[in-house]
Formats: C-alpha cells, sequence, structure tokens
C-alpha cells in the first residue's frame, strides 16, 4: 500500500492482491447473498422468532433446502465475512506502516464505510452489515498498533463475551412476542405492495428491531475481526502451508457441525451447555470454511477450479450494493412485489441467478478498470484524491491472457 521513500500512500494494485483471498471473499459473498434472500427479502427475518414459528417454507424441496442453509450457511456465512474484513484491515495497516498518514488514512476508510453503511442502511435496505462492520473496525483498529499476543487476547476476549450473551442475554434488549407479530403482519402487508416511500417509511421503523439483533453478534464481529487480524500476522496467509490448511478445515468442519447437528436434533443435553454449542459451532465452520477454500485455491486445479470467483471478490463491495438494490426490485411493491409469495428454492433460484450474473459481469469490468465502482469511490475518499480507474488497453491484454479476470 505504502511505495518506498516519502512516495505517497496508493491502494493495492491487481497485481499486488491475493487470489486466494478474492476467491475467498467472492464465495462467501454466495452464502450471504443465500441468507439474505431466503431470510430476509422473502419473508420477514423476525418471523423465526415468533412461537409457534410460522411455516417459512411452501413444499418439502422448501423445508429440505431451508434445513440444509440453516445448518450449513446461516450465520457462518456472515463470520466468514467477519474473518476476511479483519485479513483486509490487518493488511491496509501493515502496507501503510511507512506512512505518517497510516492513522488518518484508517480512519478515513472506516468513516467513509460507516457513511456508505448509513446510507445503505436507511435509504436502500435495513438489513445493512457495513454500520457495524464500520463501527466495529473503529474499535478494533487501536488493536493492532500492539503485539500479535494483545490482538489475540482481545480476540479470545471478544468471542469470549460474544458466547457468554447466548447463554445470558441481556435483559431487555430483544421485543416481546405482541410486538414481533405486529411487525411481521405490517411486513407482510406493507413490503408486496408498498410504493418507494411506503416501504422506505416501514424499513425505517424496523431498524430498531434490526439494531437488537446487531446488538447480540456485535461481540462476536469484534472478536472475529481480531482474529482475521491475528491469522495474517502468523503468514499463512502469504505462503500458505496446504497440510497445515487442510488439517486446520477438517478439524474445524468436523467438530462444528457436529456441534451443530448435536444442537440441531437435541442430543445435548443442559441448558447453558445448548446453548453454547450453535454458536460455538458457527465459529468453528467459518473457520474450516476459510481453510479449505484458501487452501484448495493454492493449488493449481483450485486456481482454475475457483478462479472464476476472484473478480467478484475484488468488487464484493459493489456487488453487495447492487444486489440490496437488485432484490428490493424483486421483492418488494416498487419493483415486482414478491415478497412473501414465494417458496425457498425459487427464491434461492433467483437469487443464484443474479450471482452469477454478478461473476461475469465482474470479470467483464475489471478486464477494463482497475476497481469496482464502489470500491473507487471509496479509495478516492480515503485517500483524498481521484485514484486512477481505467487499465490500459496493454495491461488489459496482459491481464486477459495470463488469466487476469482470476485476479
Amino acid at each position: 500500500m505504502t511505495s518506498d521513500g516519502d512516495a505517497s500512500p496508493r491502494p493495492t494494485g491487481p497485481a499486488e492482491r491475493i487470489d486466494a483471498i478474492d476467491v475467498l471473499r467472492g464465495v462467501a459473498l454466495l452464502g450471504v447473498l443465500a441468507i439474505n434472500v431466503e431470510t430476509i427479502f422473502r419473508v420477514s427475518i423476525f418471523q423465526q422468532f415468533l412461537f409457534p414459528k410460522p411455516p417459512l417454507s411452501f413444499s418439502s424441496i422448501d423445508s429440505a433446502i431451508e434445513t440444509i442453509l440453516t445448518l450449513a450457511v446461516e450465520l457462518k456465512a456472515l463470520a466468514l465475512f467477519s474473518l476476511l474484513f479483519g485479513v483486509g484491515l490487518a493488511i491496509q495497516f501493515e502496507r501503510l506502516a511507512k506512512s505518517e498518514r497510516r492513522t488518518s488514512l484508517l480512519l478515513r476508510r472506516l468513516v467513509v464505510l460507516l457513511a456508505f453503511g448509513l446510507i445503505h442502511l436507511c435509504l436502500i435496505w435495513n438489513g445493512d452489515i457495513l454500520t457495524e462492520y464500520a463501527l466495529a473496525g473503529l474499535i478494533v483498529l487501536p488493536f493492532l498498533f500492539g503485539p500479535r499476543w494483545l490482538v489475540a487476547i482481545a480476540a479470545l476476549a471478544s468471542l469470549g463475551l460474544y458466547l457468554e450473551m447466548q447463554v445470558f442475554p441481556p435483559p431487555g434488549l430483544w421485543p416481546g412476542t405482541a410486538a414481533l407479530s405486529q411487525d411481521v403482519v405490517e411486513a407482510h402487508r406493507i413490503y408486496p405492495t408498498g410504493g418507494f416511500l411506503d416501504v422506505l417509511a416501514f424499513r425505517l421503523r424496523e431498524i430498531p428491531l434490526f439494531a437488537a439483533l446487531h446488538v447480540y453478534i456485535f461481540p462476536r464481529t469484534i472478536g472475529l475481526f481480531l482474529l482475521g487480524a491475528f491469522v495474517w500476522r502468523t503468514g499463512i496467509l502469504r505462503s500458505p502451508p496446504h497440510r497445515l490448511l487442510f488439517s486446520i478445515a477438517a478439524a474445524s468442519i468436523g467438530l462444528g457441525a457436529a456441534l451443530i447437528l448435536c444442537h440441531a436434533g437435541g442430543l445435548i443435553a443442559g441448558g447453558r451447555i445448548r446453548a453454547l454449542a450453535e454458536p460455538l459451532g458457527t465459529i468453528l465452520l467459518a473457520l474450516g470454511y476459510g481453510a479449505a477454500i484458501i487452501g484448495i485455491a493454492n493449488l493449481e486445479r483450485g486456481k482454475k477450479l475457483l478462479g472464476w470467483a476472484a473478480p467478484l471478490g475484488r468488487m464484493a463491495f459493489t456487488n453487495y450494493l447492487a444486489q440490496s438494490v437488485i432484490f428490493g426490485w424483486i421483492f418488494y411493491g416498487y419493483g415486482l412485489g414478491l415478497f412473501g409469495r414465494l417458496g425457498v428454492a425459487s427464491a434461492l433460484a433467483i437469487g443464484v441467478a443474479v450471482y452469477i450474473g454478478q461473476v461475469f459481469f465482474s470479470a467483464w469490468w475489471l478486464h477494463r478498470f482497475r476497481y469496482g465502482p464502489v470500491e473507487w469511490l471509496w479509495r478516492t475518499l480515503m485517500y483524498g484524491e481521484a485514484q486512477p480507474m481505467a487499465l490500459s488497453s496493454k495491461r488489459a491484454a496482459g491481464d486477459f491472457r495470463q488469466g487476469g479476470a482470476s485476479r
């Protein structure tokens, strides 16, 4: 991120990126998309907290897909994204080490992200995660100035607090069943039929409910940011040892899956232990997924198998926001109004189609430009000057011959 001597700091160029991390980010975005479509855009997210729980699926196929997503993907994809954000923050911190502006640039980066998040939250979609990430990043940033052991201890402390909150939830944080039921009824009345202003007004009214959900996972987000930063500082992502990564993947996925399946099957006795099984299993599965994908993406065959995801990962910010706009039009009344009308399988099929379209668009775009549109704006606002956007024709041709779309 910085050049030698007194040169001004600059963004990471395409050739300096670590492809495997971009691949992992691109694959994780599919998991985030699947859960957002299934649990928030398709129906009210708050239905799942009602007892008895209303039916969320329409057929046996829907039920099977919903179960798979709940056990294998839900929250795991977000946890994986949190790890990746921590890795990215640590990379930025390290690359700016020679710059006297390091602290101010990183603060500006997070403040700009916060502004993007608030705009997204208030005007586009209230399921936004960017605001939480910006706030968590501001808390994590001071720890990056400390030694690696301090980052590790802070990560463990934050994750420990998160797990404790699952056993002893903060009193008075979550609204009662009557309030949730009323919100669900209103959501299924307004979202599929309301105009843009009607939907916007209701989304703003729902923000306090979403804020309560964020409070429950905020310590986990901080802990995973710190854990991601710690992993980067170990050097394991610079020269990945394949055997170690696959060993970590096997152990984490095995233990995480066992905890989640035992929790789902009611095989764990004891209220406190049972309350810890699912959140701990989620963290372990996210670690396992990350280690497995990084390991595969660094193999020669793996690069060919997963290289398509790298452009998507490089443009994850643009693609994430684009998904909110696209799915808002598909599911809300100012567009097609499909909210509450589709089963899990149909909604997921639409989501996958959008994702595939973004795969092709991201590859096409990055053959011509250095960054995605939102990534370019983020860097420009961070550095306080317009960043070069277009690739030279010579560079673009070279990237094409070398498989540059996988960068």
